[in-house]
Parts: structure tokens; C-alpha cells; sequence
């Protein structure tokens, strides 16, 4: 390997992605047991090679070079063979602080709690000293001298403005975890998790979900690639590919979600819109079909809707883990908040608006199979979708120019 990642487990990684748009297409992904690790240093059979867990620290020794930021900071994310000799850098550093001037966040005077005490803690200390941040605190599992337990993070330090999460804690697959419980901290004005997969964490949804600026770290992976391969290259880049890439990024991986009353549209327009945007298409209500082996009104029948609902959040959940998708949701989705949740982890939540007049009551729809039930239930929903979604789309003309407003808005 001439160029590329090593770590434990790269399966879900998108630096190969992301390097081969910066030009480097001999960039791989090599995963590298710990009992291989050192033979692999010793052998020093690379070009250039950045590093993620566990090997940020454990690499420090192999090196005859280390900047003095790295040094610093205590963990490397790239090293450059340069004649036999290794130097290490942490470009680590450059990506977040990109990433929280994207967020505007303004650490002076502020006190952030940094969740998590390995290398790219260390390298969030760094950054936010340099931003002028004297107040801070490593909030881990084990209390050392270094580190404060989460229970005193909520009970003493619940007065926090920012958190920055350095955990693995809600990365795919597990997406369901939480490092800590946000209703705590009744000042926080900000809220950073360097978690790229999902593109937002549970924990970036539920900090959005109380109006507490959030941002996930795929801006910070991409930004820190960058300042990556100008070291690989040896050249000065342009900066702008860094935004230029990041929403490339997100335009490819992130999914549509069309929520709506039943005979809204969602599956016809989300069939157009997979075409043209050369995505999945997906119908959760043809899943759960699958999955139950009979008609939706035939399960109501039988088992309810509470039944039902298990089922959808279910089906919601595990298609909610994948990524560029376009994905039609059953019209009582927005019912369990939960469901909404797991979708905005990969996902924008589009309304497809149709008016009451133009919304057509079937008898394969158990809760609208009648023009009386189809109102109750519009007139029941109406606030939900429009506190769930993140656009409105009026869908009671021609569905072509729905998709294609669909199309703009969704643009970064």
C-alpha cells in the first residue's frame, strides 16, 4: 500500500472516498490486527498513511519526526514516509477547528465538557485552548486525575455551554447510544460530536431537537483529509475543495424521507425522485408487508394498530442505519417521535402537503378507508408533519415540479 488508512475496523469508512476526490487514487483502506501492528511499523512499507483507533497513540513510537502541534497534542492521524524516516502529524487538529467555525461556536470565556479521554480528546483540548478556552473538563467512565465521571458532569457541571463528544459512542451500528442525557444541562448553546456515521448522531438530532446548534464530524473528516493530502502531495491545495467535497458527500449519502397523509404521493414521487437521482428506492409500508406477510388492513384486523406500530418502528429503524436511499414512510410515521428520530440520522424529512379536498380515502388504509376518517385523521396529523419535517412541499399540482423543488431545496 502506497497511500491509505490503517485501523482496527474500516469497514464503514468514507476516506477512501474522500481522498480519491482530492486526487490521491491510490488511496486504501487497510485494517491491521494489534498483533500485526508493529511489524507493519517496522516494515515502513508506505508512501503516506493517516491513522484512526486504535493506533493514534500506539503509533508515537515508530516515529523519528512528530510537529510540534502533534507533539502537543499526544496522538498522531498522519505520517509521511520521507526517506525511511516517519514524520507524524495531527490533521486532526485543522478539521475540528474547521468544524467549529462552521458552527460559528465561540469557546472564549465558555465551559465545555470534552466526553471522552482518548486521542481525539486530546487533540479537542488543543483546539480549544488555542480558541481561548480556559475552562474545560474530560468527562470519561473512570475518574483520574485528569477526568471527571459523567455523574459529576451532570451533577456539577450541568451549567456547561458546550459538549464535544470524542466518543464512539452512537456510531453505526450502534446509533442508539447516547454519551449523556442532554435535559441536564439547561445552558448549553452548542453541541459537537465528531461521529461521521451516522451523518447526525442521535445525539446531534435530540440537541437540534431543543434548539441547541449541532453539528456531526463529517465536516471534520473531510477538512482533516484535506490538510492531509497537501502533506501526501506536498502541495498547496485550494481550501474550497473542503466544502466542495463535504457537500458532494452529503448530497450522495444522505437520504430523502417523504412523509404525508396516505394518497399524498409519496410513492410516486419518491419513485421519480430515486430515478433521478440515481438512489434506492424504498417503501417502508411494502417492507412491513413483507416482513408480516399480509395486507396492513389484514394486520389491523387481526393484531391492531398498537401492534402495528411495533413493526413500523422496526422496519423505520433498520432502514433508517442505510444511506442513500429515498424513502416513502407510512402516513402514522410521525405517531412515535422516535421514528422521526432515526430517520434524521441519514436523513432531511420532506412533507409531501396535499390538501384535505385532494386526498382520496381507500379501503387498504384502515385508519382513512372512509372520507370521515381521512378528515379525522388529517385534521390529527397536520401539526406533527409539520413539526417533523425540515421542507414543505406543495403537492396538490403537477408532481414533476414537485420533484423537482424537492431536488433544489435538498441542495446544501
Amino acid at each position: 500500500m502506497k497511500y491509505g488508512l490503517i485501523g482496527g475496523k474500516l469497514t464503514h469508512s468514507f476516506s477512501k472516498t474522500i481522498h480519491e476526490q482530492l486526487g490521491n487514487n491510490d488511496y486504501e483502506l487497510l485494517e491491521i490486527s494489534e498483533e500485526n501492528f508493529h511489524d507493519y511499523m517496522i516494515k515502513r512499507d508506505f508512501y503516506a498513511i493517516n491513522v484512526t483507533i486504535p493506533y493514534k497513540e500506539k503509533i508515537i513510537p515508530y516515529l523519528d519526526f512528530i510537529s510540534p502541534q502533534a507533539k502537543r497534542i499526544g496522538a498522531i492521524n498522519t505520517v509521511i514516509n520521507k526517506d525511511g524516516k516517519l514524520y507524524g502529524y495531527n490533521t486532526d487538529y485543522d478539521g475540528l477547528k474547521a468544524l467549529l467555525k462552521r458552527l460559528k461556536v465561540d469557546c472564549k470565556e465558555k465551559k465545555i465538557l470534552i466526553l471522552g479521554s482518548g486521542g481525539t480528546s486530546k487533540t479537542a483540548r488543543v483546539v480549544i485552548e488555542d480558541l481561548g478556552c480556559r475552562n474545560y473538563y474530560f468527562v470519561s467512565r473512570t475518574k483520574t486525575a485528569q477526568t471527571i465521571t459523567y455523574q459529576e458532569a451532570i451533577s456539577i457541571h450541568n451549567d456547561c455551554d458546550i459538549i464535544i463528544n470524542t466518543t464512539p459512542c452512537g456510531m453505526y451500528p450502534n446509533t442508539d447510544c447516547l454519551p449523556i442525557h442532554l435535559h441536564n444541562f439547561k445552558k448549553l448553546e452548542a453541541v459537537v460530536d465528531v461521529i461521521y456515521n451516522p451523518l447526525r448522531t442521535k445525539f446531534i438530532v435530540k440537541a437540534r431537537n431543543r434548539k441547541i446548534s449541532a453539528i456531526g464530524g463529517l465536516y471534520m473528516l473531510v477538512a482533516q483529509a484535506f490538510y492531509a493530502s497537501r502533506l501526501f502531495q506536498d502541495k498547496n491545495l485550494n481550501e474550497e475543495q473542503i466544502d466542495c467535497i463535504y457537500h458532494h458527500l452529503v448530497q450522495e449519502k444522505e437520504n430523502i424521507v417523504l412523509i404525508g397523509m396516505p394518497s399524498s404521493g409519496k410513492t410516486t414521487i419518491g419513485s421519480m425522485l430515486a430515478k433521478r437521482l440515481h438512489k434506492e428506492f424504498i417503501d417502508t409500508d411494502e417492507l412491513i408487508k413483507s416482513r408480516i406477510q399480509m395486507e396492513i388492513s389484514e394486520y389491523f384486523s387481526k393484531f391492531g394498530e398498537n401492534s402495528f406500530r411495533i413493526v413500523e418502528s422496526q422496519v423505520i429503524e433498520e432502514v433508517s442505519k442505510r444511506t442513500n436511499l429515498v424513502i416513502a414512510t407510512g402516513g402514522g410515521v410521525i405517531l412515535k417521535e422516535v421514528n422521526i428520530e432515526n430517520l434524521k440520522e441519514n436523513g432531511k424529512i420532506v412533507l409531501l402537503n396535499r390538501s384535505l379536498d385532494n386526498l382520496i380515502a381507500t379501503s387498504d388504509r384502515p385508519l382513512t378507508a372512509t372520507k370521515e376518517k381521512l378528515e379525522t385523521c388529517y385534521l390529527e396529523r397536520k401539526l406533527l408533519y409539520k413539526k417533523f419535517c425540515d421542507i414543505v412541499i406543495d403537492n396538490n399540482h403537477d408532481l414533476t415540479n414537485a420533484v423537482d423543488e424537492i431536488i433544489e431545496r435538498m441542495k446544501i
